[in-house]
């Protein structure tokens, strides 16, 4: 069986500002699209299982820029719904709310179609991918790309290990990285994370 590779999308004007980023579709800054462009070279000449991207567009431009050829869109890989709190900063937030958390306290709700999500709800969304990964994985040999969003990959990185999706908290994931989840022993394991092109190995 392949692994699962995850790439998080390139920097966008709302990373370097702090703001949550769900659905307000951003496009890369030239410092993203360079982000992107660098992770090129670990995927030429290589064919995959399965690539998959979040609909919003600074996903399925990274997806294009990295030359990952043929991606379909996921709408589950799309980012966790902030609800009332897109485009808001957490030093915002804490002044209103001091000592919010998101893994623990969720979102209010936003305008309509954004009613915001749960990590629970986050995770069932997670958890749906990984089905469909794994059938990937099954069917056709090589690995799976995912193309999405931090805090989504994180939530699915803790589900994919067995753990609940509030231990995403613990997977820090920057712009323009890739990681690895492979297995040891028939057991999922981290096997590279958080790097940035200029050093990451894909297999």
């Amino acid at each position: 069986m392949g692994d699962l590779i995850l790439v998080r999308h390139g920097e966008t004007e709302w990373t370097l500002t702090g703001q949550h980023t769900s659905w307000t579709d951003l496009p890369l800054t030239g410092h993203g699209e360079e982000q992107a462009k660098s992770l090129a070279p670990f995927f030429a000449g290589r064919s995959f299982a399965q690539v998959l991207t979040s609909p919003l567009g600074r996903a399925v431009r990274t997806a294009e820029l990295a030359g990952l050829t043929g991606p379909r869109i996921d709408p589950d890989l799309h980012e966790w719904d902030y609800g009332g709190y897109e485009g808001v900063t957490t030093r915002a937030i804490h002044r209103a709310r001091p000592g919010w958390v998101l893994w623990d306290d969720g979102v209010p709700p936003g305008p309509d179609g954004h009613p915001g999500e749960s990590p629970r709800e986050v995770g069932v969304r997670a958890d749906r991918v990984l089905s469909r990964v794994d059938a990937a994985l099954c069917d056709h040999p090589g690995d799976v790309v995912l193309v999405a969003h931090a805090h989504f990959l994180r939530v699915l990185t803790a589900r994919r290990l067995g753990l609940p999706p509030e231990s995403g908290r613990l997977f820090q994931l920057s712009t323009g990285t890739v990681s690895r989840l492979s297995t040891e022993h028939g057991d999922p394991v981290i096997a590279a994370w958080n790097q940035p092109g200029t050093s990451v190995t894909v297999r």
